[in-house]
């Protein structure tokens, strides 16, 4: 089966896998684990990408990685090929030292991104290196735990999904980890859609059809105008839309604007629920609920493509999802 092309778009998340050549160690010491995260901290002043977890083990490694701008297969392309550069001079070899093509699998970050962090870092316990996390210094788990280095995992946004208090997030995340050792390997995190997706249908529809469409772009809209209009097309009040009381009319609204923030705007289901004073997972259920909805009722179908439509008229492209 042919290669499918990567999949680029700003905020897009990818959990990348490469392997040693012949399956050799690609770390022999630990000189070797330092210039690699070096390299890769250089890369992250350079491209401004995102790093929420690592695993670096003796002949693999795995990140967690959200880009902005700059697309994964420039940076994975620069920093594969200066660390093979390095390794091949110290150690006099030739050649290719990475196996292949990378893996790197597009993520459903509102649904995924706390169980990856989980299952990258507790990779050196199920290869019975180590008992605990804790005891491996190659992995991002103990900048959770705020004893690794502070320029290299961006630890603060799922932390912020666990609790607001930095202490008792991290005793939250230091538990979610723990509870995960007696899982072992978990398939599920390998068996992609198309090759390349990890996530519900919806996820890869909507990233689908953004990349097939030139006309599909994503537009910078406040969530303020995206409530106005949908307030004025269905009549609920904004007041109802802002309100802290269980209002199902209200609640229908939020889905509807979160609905459009996200596919007009490409809004982060965490930002638009801190716009509501909500939890994430409510938005999330939220929207949900509207997708179960388009699936068999056209004239909604309609109707939301109309608001999307005019929340689009004289805006500012930001980006369009894009092969890259």
């Amino acid at each position: 089966m042919a290669r499918r092309p990567r999949i680029h778009f700003p905020g897009a998340l990818y959990h990348v896998i490469t392997r040693g050549n012949r399956r050799q160690g690609i770390f022999l010491d630990e000189k070797d684990l330092e210039k690699f995260l070096a390299y890769i901290v250089d890369y992250k002043s350079r491209h401004s990408f995102h790093l929420y977890a690592y695993a670096l083990m003796k002949n693999h490694l795995h990140l967690l990685v959200e880009v902005e701008e700059t697309p994964l297969s420039k940076i994975m392309q620069s920093l594969l090929f200066r660390y093979t550069r390095y390794f091949n001079r110290r150690y006099g070899e030739v050649g290719h030292l990475f196996q292949g093509r990378y893996k790197a699998i597009v993520c459903d970050k509102d649904a995924y991104l706390l169980e990856l962090v989980r299952y990258i870092h507790l990779n050196p316990v199920r290869a019975k290196i180590v008992n605990m996390p804790e005891d491996y210094g190659w992995t991002g788990h103990l900048s959770y735990l705020g004893r690794g280095r502070n320029d290299l995992i961006d630890e603060g946004f799922m932390l912020d999904q666990l609790s607001r208090d930095i202490s008792l997030a991290r005793r939250r995340y230091r538990q979610f980890v723990w509870e995960g050792i007696a899982s072992g390997h978990q398939e599920k995190y390998y068996e992609v859609k198309d090759q390349r997706y990890l996530g519900e249908d919806s996820f890869i529809n909507q990233i689908e059809v953004g990349r097939n469409k030139p006309e599909s772009w994503v537009y910078d809209v406040p969530l303020e105008a995206i409530s106005q209009e949908v307030s004025r097309v269905t009549g609920i009040t904004e007041e109802r839309l802002y309100s802290g009381t269980r209002d199902r009319e209200g609640a229908r609204g939020r889905g509807l604007v979160a609905y459009l923030a996200k596919t007009v705007s490409n809004y982060m289901v965490k930002d638009i629920a801190s716009h509501f004073k909500r939890s994430p997972v409510t938005i999330g259920e939220a929207i949900i609920k509207v997708e179960d909805i388009l699936k068999s009722d056209s004239s909604f179908e309609k109707e939301l493509t109309r608001m999307g439509e005019n929340l689009i008229q004289g805006r500012k492209r930001k980006y369009r999802i894009s092969v890259a």
